[in-house]
């Protein structure tokens, strides 16, 4: 089977009795050795003491005392976080516990990339042995936000730091530019021609996603739903893509980013909403809890309506820590 996401950090877990990624003092070198957290030149003499302690022990406890110390504001700001979030970890059995318990308490005070580095990681467990591209490609939207565009007619979804990262260097080709198309019109778009190379191109994050009018991209979006919520709650479910919801007494929704939420919870309410909130959904799925014992029973055999959408902007930000707080799922054994 090919290795895909080497960037993860899955190589420096190993899975426990459950089948969860165990916290391992490499994983936890690694988050110390970012470069938010290794001391610049001009930092002070504590806090490179500090930085030097943990990263010959990063399981040793760190008292307030010794964060107060440092000299920069940042730095102690910087420090305050990654030891709250490294305290967390460690308090948990696996990582797919900590992740869940972050999401059931509160993720304030977690930044939000530290959250995407745990579904990448999460992910790339809960998809070990997947040989299909198009689930891989689509379960990037769990962890990387998408810049959203029109391409031919297609709706496309590219990596919005790729694009950022072209964009601020330049590197638009003239003719794109001068055509005034889309920075992602030069991406390979993932077709059943290119999808071997996924592969080889897995980490770069840099082949397009054909949503709007490939139904493979859906499908294999509707695939990494399933295996991240059967990975993490322990319940098999079933999605489908939708291409409208018809369903006049749906009782349950999620809202899988902060539009789809809001301009689900306006359906929800009766409320008319315009054309422009209409067109930044741009995905609808029907997820269907296989056993009726782990449903809710004000859902009971009903369905749940998933709604994936871009902002104004254009960019698609996925929270798919809404899936573990907002699925109607009785708790059980999980990850």
């Amino acid at each position: 089977m090919p290795e895909f996401w080497v960037s993860s950090g899955h190589h420096l877990t190993r899975r426990d009795e459950g089948g969860g990624l165990s916290i391992t003092d490499e994983l936890l070198l690694a988050y110390l050795a970012r470069p938010e957290l290794v001391p610049p030149e001009e930092a002070c003499a504590a806090e490179r003491a500090l930085h030097a302690a943990l990263m010959r022990e990063p399981r040793r406890p760190v008292s307030p005392a010794e964060v107060a110390a440092l000299a920069d504001p940042d730095a102690r700001e910087n420090w305050a976080m990654i030891l709250a979030f490294r305290d967390r970890l460690l308090g948990a059995r696996s990582v797919e516990a900590a992740y869940l318990d972050l999401v059931r308490r509160g993720t304030a005070g977690t930044p939000p990339l530290f959250l995407n580095q745990l579904v990448h990681l999460i992910l790339r467990n809960a998809l070990d042995g997947c040989d299909d591209p198009y689930t891989l490609r689509a379960a990037e939207l769990f962890f990387r936000p998408q810049r959203a565009s029109v391409t031919d007619g297609s709706l496309l979804l590219a990596d919005a730091e790729l694009i950022d990262e072209a964009e601020g260097a330049g590197r638009q080709s003239p003719l794109v530019a001068m055509l005034g198309r889309e920075p992602v019109s030069e991406l390979d778009v993932l077709t059943s021609d290119n999808a071997w190379t996924y592969w080889s191109r897995s980490d770069a994050f840099s082949m397009a996603l054909n949503l709007g009018s490939d139904p493979r991209s859906r499908e294999g979006l509707a695939r990494a739903i399933e295996a991240f919520v059967r990975h993490l709650l322990a319940v098999e479910v079933a999605v489908a893509p939708l291409a409208a919801i018809e369903d006049k007494d749906w009782r349950w929704f999620v809202g899988l980013d902060q539009e789809g939420t809001r301009i689900g919870n306006a359906l929800w309410r009766g409320e008319a909403i315009d054309a422009g909130m209409a067109e930044r959904v741009i995905a609808l799925f029907r997820l269907t809890i296989q056993d009726p014992a782990r449903a809710d029973p004000r859902v009971g055999d009903r369905p749940v309506y998933l709604l994936l959408a871009m902002n104004p902007d254009r960019i698609v930000t996925m929270k798919p820590q809404n899936l573990i707080a907002g699925l109607p799922v009785i708790q059980t054994g999980e990850a």
